[in-house]
């Protein structure tokens, strides 16, 4: 029977945890429906100390014990947080100490949503493939640069760690491990149960680009808006580092250094986040769209979309767009 020990810290967000609890709950009633004697898995509630806490909304979490009475586990369940994330504390360097020496021992560790902020602290996560929350990419890159950061994905698992993308992404991390530790036809129902779509294996179709700015650098913030002003046009980044004032042979570097992206990235992904609005609020066809972010070339323009978002424009408008929806 798989072990599976949940930690609940204050301010944890609730539906992660509580969310967790239920995805393998109803994975043991299938298990047992389909004929077999006893549940499947078997999960306990730790905290640091034994204590209650407090939960996103007020909610209390009872645990069964500490992190000292956990016992042997196969998945170690980190919870997710909102912002702040308050990690220089000695609560989170004891916790950090624990979860490195249950990894020592074999032990799998699964961060959901922003609790890979907690995982990376450890330093396991150094030079090893993770996922977050598309949201907080900027920050988690600035704070772990050494995490190999794949944020698109809903899960990533490398070597015992295991993180998963924004909010609902942890019920698919559940369903990996029902049908790891169960079978195929377990996953199938639970999936079907839980309203889970196995096949969502991306976060890039609900992801926003975020245009950082607070970065100080009053040239490169000259740069960006000449670029919001200008992408409908042909733009030239060599014509906007003279603009600005800044060598062309410095310009990327030292824009890449302010924004995360470089020059050429920053105005596709402005170009891109324009034609997802078009496509979801309007009627205009792809050709249409393709001219007024910019793009000549209606193939090309479909390509870079795909790459951006995992999706079709057609695809992405068929999801998104009020007008694909049925009327009330």
């Amino acid at each position: 029977m798989p072990h599976i020990t949940l930690l609940a810290e204050e301010n944890c967000v609730s539906s992660s945890m509580a969310g967790t609890l239920d995805a393998f709950g109803m994975a043991n009633l299938w298990w047992m429906f389909l004929g077999r004697e006893e549940a499947l898995f078997s999960t306990r509630i730790v905290t640091l100390d034994g204590k209650p806490v407090t939960a996103t909304g007020g909610l209390a979490i009872h645990p069964q014990g500490s992190i000292r009475d956990a016992g042997e586990s196969d998945l170690i369940v980190l919870p997710a947080f909102f912002p702040p994330f308050d990690l220089e504390n000695d609560r989170t360097r004891e916790l950090c100490a624990w979860l490195r020496e249950r990894h020592g021992q074999g032990e799998c560790l699964v961060a959901t949503c922003t609790g890979t902020f907690l995982l990376a602290r450890t330093g396991l996560l150094d030079g090893r493939r993770a996922t977050t929350n598309w949201l907080f990419e900027g920050m988690f890159r600035s704070m772990y640069p050494q995490v190999d950061l794949t944020v698109d994905r809903i899960m990533v698992e490398d070597q015992g760690l295991v993180t998963t993308g924004a909010a609902t992404a942890f019920l698919n991390m559940c369903l990996h491990f029902i049908e790891k530790y169960g079978d195929a036809e377990l996953a199938a129902h639970c999936s079907r149960s839980l309203l889970i779509d196995p096949e969502r294996g991306s976060q890039a179709p609900y992801m926003l680009h975020a245009f950082w700015k607070n970065h100080g650098d009053e040239p490169v913030l000259a740069a960006q808006r000449l670029m919001e002003e200008n992408f409908t046009e042909s733009v030239s980044i060599d014509e906007v580092a003279r603009e600005v004032g800044i060598s062309q042979r410095h310009f990327k570097r030292r824009f890449k250094q302010a924004t995360g992206d470089t020059p050429l990235a920053y105005l596709q992904h402005l170009r891109i986040e324009h034609a997802k609005k078009r496509l979801e609020t309007t009627r205009e066809n792809v050709n249409e769209i393709t001219w007024q972010v910019g793009y000549e070339d209606t193939n090309s323009f479909r390509r870079l979309f795909r790459k951006h978002t995992g999706m079709s424009p057609k695809g992405y408008r068929d999801k998104y767009s009020r007008f694909s929806r049925p009327a009330a």
